[in-house]
C-alpha cells in the first residue's frame, strides 16, 4: 500500500515530463513563424502576388480548335432550337469578329484544358449558366441525354472538366470546393453564385478559410468565385455581391477582387489564375446585363495577344479637354459611356479599375499622368457605403494624396431598392450627377487637388458630393 502513492506520483511526473519535452521540441522546430508551405506539388509556386503582367494570349489556331470542339454536338443530341443556334455559333473564331461573354469564358476553359489543366465549376444552374448564357452542358429534348463539349475535349488533351449543378447550400458547396482547390496547383476550381448576394450563405468559409488560409496555414489556392453583381432593378437580394466586404478582407496579397468590363478581360483573367507564378483566390464581380451587351464584346484579336489589364484608360477621352477623371468599374462604365455619347460630353474621362484589389497603383499612376490638370473622383452605381468607394478613397489618399469626390447612390443598409421604378429613377439621377459641371454644383471637387498637385505632395481636404 505504501508504494502505490509513490508509483502514481512517479507516473504523473513522467507524463508531465513527456509533455514538457514535446513542447520544447515544438518550440525549437519553429525557427521562423512563417515557414515555407509551398512543397510537394506546390513547389515552385510563388508565395507572393506579383504585379507583373502575366501573358495569357492564345494562338489563333489553338482558339479555333477550342471553338470547333464547342460546336461539335453529336447528331443524337436534339437540343432546343435556341440552344442549337447558340451552340452552332460557337464553332468559329476569328480575330476580326466579336466574342460574347459565354464564348470568352468557354474559350478560357478550353485553352487551359489544352495545356492539361483540371477545371471544376459548381454552383446553382452552372451547367446552363445562372443567366442561361453558358450552356456548358446541352440536354437532348427527346431522350434526356447530355453532351458536355469541354469534358469531351479534355479527354483528348489530358485535362479534366467537371461541371455540377448544386443546390442552394452555399456553405457546404463552397467549403468542399475550397478544400478541393488546395489539392493541386494546376486545378482551377470555380464556384458561381446564382446571384452575388448568395455568397452570404458561405460567408464563414470566405472569412475563415478562403481569405485567410495562406496567412494561417501557408496554404495557397486558386479558388475562384463568380459573383453576379450589379443594380438591375431586380431587388435587394439580386443586386450586390458586396464588393466592400471582400475589399475589407483584402491585405493586398491574399486575394484578388476584380470587375472585368469586356469579354477579353474575363478571358485573360480566368487564364491568369493558372498561368501566373502565384495562386491566389479570385473574386469576380460578374456581370448580368453585360452578358449580352454588344459594347462589352471584344474582338478576337484581343484574345490572341495581351494579358489582363488591371486598369483601362479612357480611349475616347482627349486629355486636353478632360476636367474630371472618374474611376469606375463593371457595367456602370458602359452606362456612363453611353450617356457621354448621347450628350457629346468631352469634359469627363472614365477610367476602369478592372482590378480593385490588390490596388493597381503603378498602372493607375501611369494613366492619371495623362490628365495632369484634371480632378479625380469615384463613380459607382452602388450605395456610398458599399462598392469600392471607401476602399479606393483610402488607397488614393495614402498613395496619391488625393481625396476623391464620389458619385454614388446614397448610403443605405440594403443593397438596392425593391422597386424597379425607384431603381430607374435613382440611376437616372446618379448618371446626371456624374455629368453635372462643377459650376452648377460648387461642392463637386471643392479643394480636391489635381494629379500634378498631388505628385508635388499636396494634401487635400475632404470633398463632398
Amino acid at each position: 500500500m505504501t508504494t502505490e502513492p509513490a508509483a502514481f506520483e512517479a507516473q504523473t511526473k513522467a507524463y508531465w515530463a513527456t509533455l514538457d519535452r514535446a513542447q520544447e521540441e515544438a518550440k525549437a522546430s519553429i525557427i521562423d513563424p512563417i515557414r515555407p508551405g509551398f512543397e510537394g506539388a506546390w513547389k515552385g509556386i510563388a508565395p507572393r502576388l506579383s504585379t507583373d503582367d502575366v501573358p495569357t494570349g492564345v494562338p489563333e489556331k489553338a482558339l479555333k480548335a477550342v471553338a470547333k470542339a464547342l460546336a461539335a454536338k453529336p447528331d443524337g443530341i436534339a437540343a432546343h432550337k435556341t440552344i442549337e443556334k447558340i451552340v452552332g455559333a460557337r464553332g468559329t473564331f476569328a480575330k476580326d469578329e466579336r466574342v460574347d461573354w459565354a464564348q470568352a469564358e468557354l474559350l478560357a476553359y478550353g485553352s487551359l484544358l489544352a495545356d492539361g489543366a483540371r477545371i471544376r465549376l459548381t454552383g446553382q444552374d452552372v451547367e446552363r449558366g445562372t443567366f442561361s448564357h453558358r450552356h456548358a452542358v446541352v440536354t437532348c429534348q427527346k431522350t434526356g441525354a447530355t453532351w458536355n463539349a469541354l469534358a469531351e475535349y479534355a479527354g483528348s488533351t489530358g485535362g479534366m472538366f467537371h461541371v455540377f449543378n448544386s443546390p442552394l447550400t452555399e456553405s457546404a458547396c463552397l467549403g468542399f470546393e475550397y478544400g478541393y482547390s488546395l489539392n493541386d496547383p494546376n486545378s482551377l476550381v470555380i464556384w458561381e453564385a446564382q446571384f452575388g448576394d448568395f455568397a452570404n450563405g458561405g460567408q464563414v468559409f470566405i472569412d475563415c478559410y478562403i481569405t485567410t488560409g495562406q496567412t494561417k496555414w501557408r496554404r495557397a489556392s486558386a479558388m475562384t468565385l463568380l459573383l453576379p453583381h450589379g443594380n438591375e432593378g431586380l431587388g435587394p437580394e439580386h443586386s450586390s455581391a458586396r464588393m466592400e466586404r471582400f475589399l475589407q478582407l483584402s491585405d493586398g496579397d491574399n486575394i484578388c477582387v476584380c470587375s472585368p468590363s469586356t469579354t477579353a478581360q474575363v478571358f485573360h483573367l480566368l487564364r491568369r489564375q493558372l498561368k501566373a507564378t502565384w495562386r491566389k483566390p479570385l473574386v469576380v464581380m460578374s456581370p448580368k446585363s453585360m452578358l449580352r451587351l454588344p459594347a462589352a464584346q471584344s474582338l478576337g484579336a484581343e484574345f490572341v495577344e495581351g494579358s489582363f489589364r488591371t486598369v483601362i484608360d479612357d480611349e475616347k477621352a482627349d486629355p486636353k479637354a478632360v476636367r474630371n477623371v472618374w474611376l469606375c468599374h463593371g457595367k456602370f462604365f458602359h452606362i456612363l459611356d453611353a450617356k457621354r455619347q448621347e450628350l457629346g460630353d468631352t469634359a469627363n474621362a472614365f477610367v476602369r479599375l478592372e482590378q480593385v484589389s490588390p490596388f493597381p497603383e503603378e498602372a493607375l499612376r501611369a494613366v492619371l499622368a495623362r490628365y495632369p490638370a484634371a480632378t479625380v473622383g469615384v463613380a459607382q452605381e452602388e450605395a456610398r457605403n458599399s462598392g469600392m468607394y471607401r476602399y479606393v478613397q483610402a488607397q488614393m489618399m495614402d498613395r496619391f494624396g488625393i481625396n476623391p469626390a464620389c458619385r454614388s447612390r446614397v448610403e443605405c443598409g440594403s443593397p438596392s431598392t425593391g422597386s424597379e421604378k425607384m431603381h430607374k429613377k435613382e440611376e437616372a439621377a446618379l448618371v446626371d450627377s456624374v455629368f453635372a459641371s462643377s459650376d452648377a454644383d460648387g461642392t463637386l471637387f471643392e479643394s480636391a487637388p489635381t494629379a500634378t498637385e498631388a505628385k508635388a505632395g499636396a494634401k487635400t481636404a475632404s470633398t463632398r458630393s
